[in-house]
């Protein structure tokens, strides 16, 4: 059992900390959510099987290397169902808007002490996907960034920060159609350290994946890297 300090009792005395979801006081030993919301958002159950699930089919056949007659996307999890004005939106809402990037990196530890160890065994690189200069600088960090150092505190995997910027924003994603989702984050992306995956097997992270417009924009960008392959991570998921 993690031992205490004298001082984070005390801090927790003196200015107390709230689950974002249900705004209960937490404990000394919970961060972020308390204790039954942990225990009651819905989970994916992806971790049982990332290598066929509804997440990782949605790629199937979209990120797909026809010399080889193989899809490049291997294994996908995410940590929660997503529905809109739900209480996992409210966290994502949080993290993402209300200027709180401790959100992403606890989700990003949970998802990944929630997946069997093989889920990591051959991953080389993680590589959040990056917001706009204009975009980061507004929201403060990028929350995928946050997401993914979660993950490699657990997991020990670097993460390539680099390795790709996202040169185009046009509008969010939020309430656009599974047709506008697609053509809205064309050319979005570009590959500056190709040198740096040529070869490796590339975890992609995101806060959340409905249509994977984003993230297959982010990954076919990633493949002009030569013998690329990937994995996804999302803390949600939901589908239009």
């Amino acid at each position: 059992m993690k031992r205490i300090s004298f001082f984070s009792r005390l801090l927790n005395l003196i200015a107390p900390q709230y689950c974002y979801v249900c705004g209960t006081p937490l404990s000394i030993s919970e961060e972020v959510l308390c204790g039954v919301c942990n225990m009651t958002l819905p989970r994916t159950g992806f971790a049982a099987c990332p290598e066929d699930n509804e997440m990782v089919r949605m790629l199937w056949g979209r990120l797909y290397d026809k010399e080889k007659g193989t899809n490049l996307a291997e294994k996908a999890t995410a940590l929660f169902r997503f529905e809109p004005d739900s209480q996992v939106s409210r966290l994502i809402y949080q993290l993402k808007y209300k200027y709180h990037p401790e959100i992403g990196e606890l989700l990003g530890r949970m998802t990944a002490k929630e997946q069997s160890e093989d889920f990591f065994q051959d991953i080389d690189a993680i590589v959040p996907v990056p917001l706009t200069p204009r975009r980061q600088r507004q929201r403060g960090y990028n929350q995928s960034l946050m997401i993914a150092e979660g993950v490699s505190k657990v997991t020990g995997i670097p993460i390539a920060k680099h390795v790709i910027k996202r040169i185009a924003f046009q509008e969010s994603q939020t309430k656009k159609n599974w047709w506008e989702r697609q053509t809205n984050v064309e050319g979005a992306f570009e590959l500056v350290q190709p040198q740096a995956i040529t070869g490796k097997h590339i975890l992609v992270i995101d806060d959340v994946m409905t249509t994977g417009s984003t993230i297959l924009s982010c990954c076919e960008t990633l493949r002009q890297a030569e013998g690329v392959r990937f994995s996804i991570l999302t803390i949600g998921f939901t589908k239009l």
